[in-house]
C-alpha cells in the first residue's frame, strides 16, 4: 500500500533512540534458540516486557550480557520524514506515517465520544534500551509499556516477522503491528489494560486483551484513508495484515517450535482468533464491536 504523497508527517511523535543502546541483559536459553522464540512470543504485540511478577522463571533467564551501545548519532527523522512521499521511500518514515495515522484516528474517535485522547510516542531503538517495563532488547520485539506510555520497536523486527515467523510481509503488515500496539495504549487510557488480571490460557484475560488490540487495529484500518495519510487499502493490503496476525498466533508458533499445541499456555490467541478479531474491527469500523470478553 502507499501513503498519500502530500500528507504531512509529524516525526515528533517518534523518539529515535537507535544507536543509543545501553549495556543490558539479553535473554539466553541453554541448548539453542527455542527459549528466544518463547520470550519473543510473550512480548511480540503484547502490553509489556516480561517482568518478575508476570513471568517468574522467565525473569531468571535474563542473564546474558549483550554489550555496550555505540555513540549516539543525531536522528534524521525530523529532516528526512516530512511527507507521505518520504514514507513511501523509507522504512523508518513509513512507521512514522503509521504512528501519525493511527493516532489521528484515535484522537478523532475519542473526541466523538466526548473523551480526550492522550498521544503516546513510539520509541525506535537498536540493541537494548532501558524502559519503564525493564530492559528492551532486539529479541523482545515491539511492545507497549504502560508504565511510561511509550511504544517500543526495533525496526529489525519486521525482517524477523518474515524470516522467523513466516509472514509474507508488506506495508500493511507493518501498519497492523503499530496499530496493535497503539490498541494497548487505548486500552491503557480506557483502564482496561491495567484492570486485566493477565491470566494465561486460551480463555484467559491476557488473550482477550491481545485479541481486543487486534480488533482495534482492524478498526483503525477501516478508517485509515479517512486520516488523510494513506491511499485506499486494497484486498491484498488486508491480506498482508491478516497474514501477519496469523503468523504470530500461539497455535501456529507452538506447532512449529514445539511440535504440539497447548492452549493452556497461550498468551495471544490462535491464528484464527487473531484474524477473526482483526476482521471484526475492519468490517464494522466500530471500537464498540471489540468486546472480546466472550472470546474462547
Amino acid at each position: 500500500m502507499t501513503f498519500n504523497p502530500n500528507a504531512q508527517l509529524d516525526p515528533s511523535q517518534v523518539d529515535d533512540q537507535r544507536g543509543r543502546g545501553i549495556g543490558g541483559r539479553g535473554v539466553a536459553i541453554g541448548g539453542g534458540g527455542l527459549g528466544l522464540i518463547v520470550v519473543l512470543l510473550y512480548a511480540v504485540l503484547t502490553g509489556s516486557v516480561p517482568s518478575t511478577s508476570e513471568t517468574g522463571a522467565l525473569d531468571q533467564l535474563i542473564n546474558q550480557t549483550i554489550g555496550q551501545g555505540g555513540p549516539a548519532p543525531s536522528s534524521a527523522l525530523a529532516t528526512e520524514c516530512k511527507t507521505g512521499a518520504d514514507a513511501n521511500q523509507r522504512d523508518d518514515c513509513r512507521i512514522v506515517g503509521y504512528v501519525n495515522s493511527v493516532q489521528a484516528y484515535w484522537k478523532d474517535a475519542f473526541s466523538r465520544s466526548g473523551q480526550t485522547y492522550d498521544p503516546a510516542q513510539t520509541r525506535f531503538f537498536s540493541g537494548s534500551l532501558d524502559t519503564g517495563c525493564g530492559t528492551a532488547t532486539t529479541e523482545v520485539g515491539p511492545f507497549y509499556c504502560p508504565n511510561d506510555g511509550y511504544v517500543y520497536i526495533d525496526l529489525g523486527f519486521f525482517d524477523e516477522l518474515r524470516t522467523q515467523f513466516g509472514a509474507q510481509g508488506g506495508s500493511l503488515a507493518q501498519g497492523y503491528v503499530i496499530a496493535h500496539e497503539y490498541g494497548h495504549h487505548v486500552q491503557d487510557l480506557l483502564g482496561t489494560l491495567r484492570s486485566s488480571s493477565g491470566g494465561q490460557g486460551a480463555s484467559g484475560s491476557q488473550v482477550r486483551i491481545e485479541l481486543q488490540a487486534d480488533c482495534y487495529a482492524g478498526v483503525w484500518a477501516a478508517h485509515a484513508v479517512d486520516t488523510k495519510f494513506l491511499e485506499p487499502l486494497t484486498d491484498a493490503n488486508i491480506a498482508d495484515a491478516l497474514d501477519a496476525a496469523a503468523a504470530v498466533g500461539d497455535d501456529r508458533i507452538q506447532a512449529e517450535t514445539q511440535g504440539q499445541v497447548n492452549p493452556e499456555t497461550w498468551t495471544h490467541g490462535s491464528s484464527d482468533q487473531r484474524q477473526h478479531w482483526f476482521k471484526t474491527g475492519y468490517s464494522g469500523g466500530n471500537p464498540a464491536d471489540c468486546d472480546t470478553s466472550g472470546a474462547i
